[in-house]
């Protein structure tokens, strides 16, 4: 699925090639960084691991460097509240798993619906900051990222290691979508096209 349909080739030329690769890279690092933690993290639930504390920290270290990121181009308030949205779709996605490991049918339904609301959230916030990041699109990749890591969870406590990696490939396919629509988005808004 591609996310991306930008206005075309107006805007080549503005930044350097190598300011646009810059941008690409960092977003497409965030984004393979948000994936990998998050399937060492789940996991470390499934499996109990000593590292899992670490791990976690870890991970929402990446809700900390897309505010980083986000700072070069928005100023601190956005960033922080970026961070924050990011922060707490981690933390939510830790709680629905360990809800789900420990067979806690409402606690994993509560933990889902606030994880799909806060994505909404998401959404909303960033189409206020960056006209080029759609709603219809933004919700599409939100939701499939959701989607995704849902199954992957599932797949590793149900002990289907087979199918939760050939999930994960998936889930980086998407991941680096994602990263391209924030790239573009943020490259078209600073080339005012």
């Amino acid at each position: 699925m591609n996310y991306w349909e930008g206005p075309g080739d107006c805007c080549e030329g503005y930044l350097s090639s190598e300011e646009e690769m810059r941008i690409r890279d960092c977003f497409r690092l965030l984004w393979v960084q948000h994936v990998y933690w998050t399937r060492m993290v789940i996991l470390g639930i499934a499996f109990n691991s000593p590292d899992l504390n670490a791990t976690t920290n870890r991970l929402l270290r990446n809700a900390t460097d897309f505010g980083k990121e986000f700072c070069r181009f928005y100023g601190k308030e956005i960033a922080t509240e970026f961070e924050d949205l990011v922060r707490d779709h981690l933390v939510i996605a830790a709680e629905l798993v360990k809800a789900a490991k420990a067979g806690n049918a409402k606690a994993a339904a509560n933990a889902e619906k606030r994880w799909y609301e806060n994505a909404d959230e998401i959404v909303r916030f960033l189409r206020c900051v960056n006209p080029y990041w759609k709603v219809k699109k933004m919700r599409a990749m939100w939701y499939e990222h959701l989607a995704l890591t849902k199954q992957e969870a599932v797949e590793i406590l149900n002990s289907e290691y087979d199918e939760s990696i050939s999930t994960f490939g998936r889930i980086e396919k998407e991941a680096l979508m994602m990263a391209d629509h924030f790239s573009n988005g943020i490259i078209y808004q600073l080339n005012g096209c």
